[in-house]
């Protein structure tokens, strides 16, 4: 089974997103056949992070968050990065539109840092989840479960809800997201319209 004709949108802002957690998924999704969809705060390059601290990867965002649909794709997937993820969970906007995939019972994703935006949004509690460690107080505080694994897919909330901790977890991630995305389809989920 492949993921062609689904489209993925990746939520991020113009600076701090952690390289790995944004072009590895990417990269993953893409070659399972997916369109990926880069949205930022602003329509300017995206400057990523290696380790929070080193200068990455420059991608250039394919729209803006105020731009994004939620009806338009399939799932969304938060990558992390310490600043990048401190920005995007006060971002009413991105708030929003994690709600409103959520809502649509469309996967939602969401790696290292990237769950503070689940907790926004209040897609985080009663569900089962991970993150990066320093997070797991504000998270059980929402009224999560958090549990010390690669990769967390919680399936309980009218929607599949996946985490992952670090940049380690990467491979994981992207495997669960994409199971996600082929077992929606098997079970007669309908994809949206290719752009």
């Amino acid at each position: 089974m492949t993921l062609d004709g689904t489209n993925i949108l990746f939520l991020t802002t113009n600076y701090g997103t952690e390289q790995d957690e944004l072009r590895r998924p990417m990269e993953h999704l893409r070659a399972a056949g997916a369109r990926v969809t880069v949205a930022a705060r602003r329509h300017e390059p995206v400057l990523t992070v290696v380790s929070d601290r080193r200068p990455g990867l420059v991608v250039e965002p394919d729209t803006t968050l105020e731009k994004a649909d939620a009806e338009e794709y399939d799932a969304v997937v938060v990558p992390g990065g310490t600043v990048n993820a401190d920005r995007l969970r006060t971002d009413v906007t991105a708030q929003r539109l994690v709600a409103a995939f959520a809502d649509a019972g469309k996967p939602v994703a969401a790696i290292c840092h990237g769950p503070w935006l689940l907790l926004e949004s209040g897609v985080a509690g009663g569900r089962d989840l991970t993150s990066y460690p320093s997070l797991r107080t504000d998270l059980e505080n929402a009224g999560a479960s958090w549990h010390d694994r690669q990769v967390v897919v919680d399936r309980s909330g009218g929607h599949t809800l996946i985490t992952s901790r670090r940049p380690a977890d990467l491979d994981a991630f992207a495997a669960a997201i994409v199971d996600a995305l082929e077992e929606s389809t098997r079970a007669g989920g309908r994809r949206t319209a290719t752009r």
